[in-house]
Order: structure tokens, then sequence, then C-alpha cells
């Protein structure tokens, strides 16, 4: 599936986008100030969403001169709530000399027919608090936030703790 709107073209990474897509990825954590805490390779990128087993997907903007200038990775959830799988939009990211080119929402708008397509109820992700543009952006798609549910996270040392 690819889409294309004015000269931006949506494209499915492949597994020889891994370090492009690792590249994005250290983009959005520079912006999201978190980038010391990004221990991804393009190695692992490659042998999670392209090996024997795909832990997620993703796709790619290219503007008219044919370079990356955005991306998305999600995966599927199920909710047994709605009966239904649900797209996990992971990360949303345009590159800052690219943005106001509606190239976020050309990617949200891509993700959706995804959604659709897999019969999925729902489309969710996190933003953080304090970013306002983007949590001004998604309320204007008309999405809403779940402020009654808290995220928690087990890191890999309490997970190997848990294991045990």
């Amino acid at each position: 599936m690819s889409s294309s709107t004015s000269s931006i073209s949506i494209r499915p990474a492949t597994e020889s986008d891994s370090q492009l897509l690792l590249d994005l990825v250290l983009g959005l954590a520079r912006y999201e100030k978190l980038e010391d805490q990004v221990t991804a390779t393009a190695e692992a990128l490659r042998e999670f969403g392209f090996g024997e087993s795909s832990y997620f997907k993703a796709v790619i903007a290219y503007d008219e001169r044919d370079e990356a200038v955005g991306f998305a990775l999600y995966f599927f959830v199920f909710s047994t709530f709605v009966g239904h799988p649900s797209l996990w939009l992971e990360d949303l990211f345009v590159v800052p000399e690219a943005r106001g080119r509606g190239i976020g929402l050309d990617l949200l708008k891509h993700l959706a027919r995804i959604a659709i397509e897999k019969k999925c109820g729902r489309m969710e992700w996190n933003v953080l608090d304090w970013n306002e543009p983007a949590i001004n952006f998604y309320k204007k798609l008309g999405a809403t936030a779940q402020d009654e549910w808290t995220t928690y996270r087990l890191d890999k040392a309490a997970l190997t703790e848990l294991g045990k």
C-alpha cells in the first residue's frame, strides 16, 4: 500500500531501510530530548522488524527529491473490550526542515487506511505531555486523551528480576 499527497510519497520500510529508520529514530529522540536513551541499532531494527519474527512495521515518507522526510513505526495489539485489533503507533516523526507541509497528516491518514484494512477498532499512541504542538494537532484530528490511564513500564533489569 503506498500513498501520495502532492509531492510526498509514503512507502513501506524494507530491510535495507534499517539504517535510515535508525537515523529517523535518532532525529525523533533529539526532538524529544531523549537521545541518551536510544540503544537501538540498525541491526536490531533489521532483526526485529524484518527478520523471522517481525515485531513492527514502518512506513517512510519521501519528498519530491526522493529524500526521506518522515516515518511512522507501528504494530498491532488486540483490544479485548472492542474485540478487534488496534493499530499502535509507536513513533511518528517529520524532519524539522519538512514540517508544516502536511507530512505528519499524510502519515496518519496512511496508517488510518491500514487500520481500516486490518479491521482495527482503534488507533492509539502516546504523546509527551509537554509536546503542545502535537497534542493540538491530534485534538484537531478528533483524537482524545486517555487521561484515566497511566502507563507502567518494566525496564530490562526489572523484567529480568520479575522473570526469575
